[in-house]
């Protein structure tokens, strides 16, 4: 498995990382445990979790997922040998406000105090006294987060980009985080919180973690290049589209035990000429005698801004096939009919 840098930081990541958030409502603990160590084994050294996880979110399973990944590390004896990154919730209101992940009830923020009781939080589940990256889930002011159509109420209070990198430069100091993320994060975000850095010598963010995927390049169009430039590479997250990529969904079909059928909550993968531009990219990958979720995993890890993809697997033949996708050969012309495609049908999942 290659590996990248994260950021300017020295820490070597896995070009692949373990997506973790089906651990707790989807999978078992016993499951977690055994996609780890097929993860580990394969060369994956770097996890990716939250504080809100399992997903979707809800009291009863928040926290789940990190305490699975805890009982491993205390099993297994190999924390020194994982990168491992967990998120603190952003301004509640993309969730309803989530007021039962906090203590006294209070939407979620990125406030010092809400971040010392999360960061806190997430140690304690994980069993560990550090996080090699902790990343602000999403932004703590009103943007348009996980797919929303329109930015409303610019005006809205949030956290300022230094106050939150002074809360987190405390943990820092301290030797409980060793690097700092974004995540959900839009340009003007993205800069403002490098030039807080600079200019106040705070902790520099490492990477940026957004959806990115055959049906979803927005990234391109002004991270990618803060991305290349900033040493800020992105972690590709939702890489398959939440399994359309797979043609799992194709003609209306809903696999038992599949998200949509357990939540549906996939209309941000289902808007007008979603389904269109999926089946054309599925098409291309079996035209090549590919897996159409490894055409896509390999599309990801082929970007020049990405640092890392990552893959979330309910069942050890998926994670399996997922893994493999990083020993593809990308050839020139899978990216120009990856190309043409996506000029033909741009960006229908945003």
């Amino acid at each position: 498995m290659d590996t990248s840098q994260l950021g300017r930081t020295g820490i070597q990541v896995s070009r692949c990382c373990l997506g973790t958030m089906t651990w707790g409502s989807q999978n078992t603990e016993a499951e977690a445990h055994a996609q780890m160590d097929y993860a580990l084994e394969r060369g994956i050294n770097f996890w990716d979790t939250a504080e809100m996880y399992a997903s979707p979110p809800n009291p009863e399973t928040q926290g789940s997922t990190e305490r699975h990944i805890g009982s491993w590390l205390a099993k297994s004896g190999k924390r020194d040998q994982i990168v491992l990154a967990s998120k603190v919730a952003g301004q509640g209101a993309a969730f309803g406000g989530l007021p039962w992940m906090r203590k006294d009830g209070a939407t979620t923020r990125q406030t010092r105090a809400q971040i010392d009781e999360a960061l806190e939080g997430s140690l304690r589940r994980l069993g560990t006294d550090y996080l090699d990256l902790y990343q602000l889930h999403w932004p703590d002011r009103a943007v348009r987060t996980f797919g929303g159509m329109t930015f409303k109420d610019y005006d809205q209070a949030f956290e300022s980009f230094g106050d939150i990198l002074e809360a987190l430069d405390r943990h820092v100091k301290a030797g409980t985080i060793r690097a700092i993320g974004v995540s959900n994060e839009f340009p003007w975000g993205v800069m403002k919180f490098l030039a807080e850095s600079e200019a106040r010598g705070l902790p520099r963010i490492a990477s940026i973690q957004n959806a990115y995927h055959l049906a979803n390049r927005t990234f391109e169009f002004g991270l990618a290049e803060i991305a290349v430039r900033e040493d800020v590479g992105l972690l590709a997250y939702s890489p398959l589209a939440q399994g359309w990529l797979t043609g799992k969904y194709l003609d209306g079909a809903v696999p038992e035990g599949s998200r949509k059928a357990l939540y549906n909550r996939m209309q941000r993968y289902e808007g007008p000429g979603a389904e269109a531009a999926m089946r054309s990219y599925i098409a291309l990958a079996r035209d090549h005698g590919l897996d159409p979720a490894q055409l896509a995993l390999k599309f990801c890890d082929t970007r020049a801004f990405v640092t890392a993809t990552i893959i979330g697997a309910t069942s050890m033949a998926q994670l399996k096939t997922n893994i493999d996708a990083f020993d593809l050969t990308w050839t020139e012309e899978l990216e120009k009919a990856v190309t043409a495609l996506h000029v033909r049908q741009p960006n229908p999942c945003p």
